[in-house]
C-alpha cells in the first residue's frame, strides 16, 4: 500500500483534538480494551517490558488488567502531551497503604528506547491518527525482535446509521472514512511487521435519548472529516438532528478491528550490484585472456 495519509481526515482538526483537556476514557474504549485484553490468552510471550500507547484515550481502567496479567513487567506509558501523562499518572497511582505498592513493577511516563519493549498495546488510537503509517513506524521502533503489537481501531462500517441520516438530510459526513482491516494488514507489513492477524466484530449501542447519543459521540472524539460543515451549527440544526434521531431506533453501530503482528529479525543486507557498460565488460574479458592458464 502506498505511503499516504487518510484522504478524508483533516490533520488540523486532529491536532486540535489532541489539545483537548484530558478526561476519563470513553466507555466504548474501555469495553473494547477489555475484549482485546482477553485476546492476550492467545499470545504465549510474557513481556518483561511493555508500552501502553495513549492510555488516557485508550482505557485507563483496562490498564489494571494488563498490569495484573504482567505483574513483573516494567511499563512505559506513552502520551504525546504532558498534561495527559500527568492525568494518567494520577489515575493509576496506587494508595500508599496497599501492599501491592511495594511489589508492583515500575512505570515510566516516557517513550521507550528503540527495541526496548516486547509488547506495544494501543487501543482505539490508529483510526484517529492523521499519519497512521508514521505511528506504525513508532511502534515498530519501540519493539525488540520477536516482540508484538496489539491494537484496535474503528472500521468502515462504524456509524452507519448516522452516516445514512446525514446523507438523507443533505448534510456533510459526520466523521471521516475509517480504514478497512485488510488495508491495515498491508500497512503493517509495509512498516516491517510480520504475520499480521486481523479480526473484526460489530458492537451496537442503544441509547435512551438523542441527548445521550450525542454525549457518547462527544466523548469518543470529534468530526475530523476534511469536508465537514465549516462553521458553527445553530440551535435550529441541533433541533432537527435530535428530531431525526428520535424518529428512528436510537442506536449506533461500531465496527471494531483487532490486530496483532510481530517484529521479525532484520533481513540480511544484500551486497549492492555492480553495473558495467558493454565496453567495460569487454575490457575485463580481454584482461582475463591476457593471462595464460597453467595446467
Amino acid at each position: 500500500m502506498p505511503n499516504q495519509r487518510p484522504p478524508t481526515l483533516d490533520p488540523v482538526a486532529e491536532r486540535r483534538l489532541q489539545r483537548l483537556p484530558a478526561g476519563p476514557s470513553p466507555w466504548l474504549h474501555e469495553e473494547v480494551a477489555q475484549r482485546m485484553e482477553e485476546r492476550l490468552e492467545w499470545i504465549k510471550l510474557k513481556p518483561s517490558k511493555w508500552a501502553h500507547w495513549a492510555p488516557v484515550r485508550g482505557g485507563l481502567q483496562a490498564h489494571s488488567l494488563l498490569a495484573k496479567r504482567y505483574p513483573e513487567s516494567e511499563c512505559f506509558m506513552v502520551e504525546s502531551k504532558a498534561d495527559r501523562a500527568q492525568y494518567a499518572s494520577k489515575s493509576i497511582a496506587k494508595s500508599w497503604w496497599k501492599p501491592s505498592r511495594w511489589t508492583a513493577s515500575s512505570t515510566s511516563f516516557e517513550s521507550p528506547a528503540e527495541g526496548a519493549v516486547q509488547l506495544v498495546w494501543a487501543n482505539m488510537a490508529l483510526h484517529m491518527a492523521a499519519d497512521p503509517q508514521a505511528l506504525l513506524a513508532e511502534w515498530h521502533r519501540a519493539l525488540g525482535v520477536d516482540g508484538f503489537v496489539m491494537f484496535s481501531c474503528l472500521g468502515p462500517d462504524t456509524l452507519l446509521e448516522l452516516r445514512s441520516l446525514y446523507q438523507t438530510m443533505g448534510w456533510p459526513e459526520p466523521a471521516h472514512e475509517f480504514t478497512d482491516m485488510h488495508d491495515w494488514g498491508d500497512m503493517l507489513v509495509g512498516a516491517g511487521f510480520a504475520e499480521p492477524v486481523m479480526d473484526m466484530e460489530r458492537i451496537t449501542l442503544t441509547f435512551e435519548s438523542p441527548e445521550r447519543l450525542l454525549q457518547e459521540l462527544r466523548g469518543l472524539g470529534r468530526n475530523l472529516h476534511i469536508q465537514r460543515f465549516p462553521g458553527l451549527r445553530g440551535r435550529g440544526w441541533l433541533s432537527s438532528l435530535k428530531q431525526a434521531l428520535g424518529a428512528a431506533p436510537i442506536q449506533l453501530t461500531f465496527e471494531v478491528i483487532y490486530g496483532h503482528a510481530f517484529k521479525p529479525a532484520p533481513r540480511l543486507t544484500m551486497r549492492s550490484e555492480t553495473v558495467l557498460s558493454l565496453a567495460q565488460m569487454r575490457e575485463a574479458l580481454n584482461q582475463r585472456k591476457s593471462y595464460p592458464i597453467e595446467p
